[in-house]
């Protein structure tokens, strides 16, 4: 193929690419997801922080209780995770006054885990969530991650999970 054929067909190829991207809230569509009511915090801080393009998301977790282990399976703190995931997803939707495309990328997780004493697959656990931000962010929503057990979590969450993002400016 010559030069001239390339430079030709490539805006039609950007072009077609482009209008199939999917923005964030058409993948949550197509997956059949939809997201939470973002409610107060419940205790004195607030549900985010921007600092410069960064956003730094306070801890959230589900409506899923126990120390996985323990009272739950891996899968179940799995799907604990993800639903989550789907709560950090509606802060950030607040957060970026409704356009998840504002999102540039995912840079941190902290996902800790309800842990029984003898517990050590917190990462399968967090997954979860990671799993869902790379499905709904695609590239985006790889990030930098920890994953730790703990002792104890409010209320007796499964998990709570924390981030940082970085948005457009």
């Amino acid at each position: 193929m010559n030069l001239r054929k390339i430079t030709l067909l490539l805006p039609l190829f950007l072009l077609v690419f482009l209008a199939n991207a999917q923005t964030p809230e058409q993948k949550l569509e197509q997956l059949g997801l939809s997201l939470p009511e973002v409610g107060s915090p419940i205790a004195n801080y607030v549900k985010w922080k921007q600092v410069g393009n960064l956003l730094y998301l306070s801890g959230s977790g589900p409506d899923v209780y126990g120390k996985v282990g323990a009272d739950l399976t891996i899968d179940e703190g799995y799907q604990a995770a993800r639903e989550t995931g789907l709560e950090i997803i509606a802060v950030l939707k607040v957060a970026t006054g409704g356009d998840l495309t504002k999102i540039k990328q995912f840079v941190k997780v902290l996902g800790m885990v309800n842990s029984a004493p003898d517990f050590t697959k917190q990462p399968a656990v967090i997954n979860g969530f990671s799993d869902l931000m790379v499905e709904i962010f695609g590239e985006k929503g790889k990030h930098a991650r920890s994953a730790v057990g703990v002792a104890a979590l409010p209320n007796n969450m499964a998990v709570e999970i924390e981030v940082i993002v970085e948005i457009k400016e």
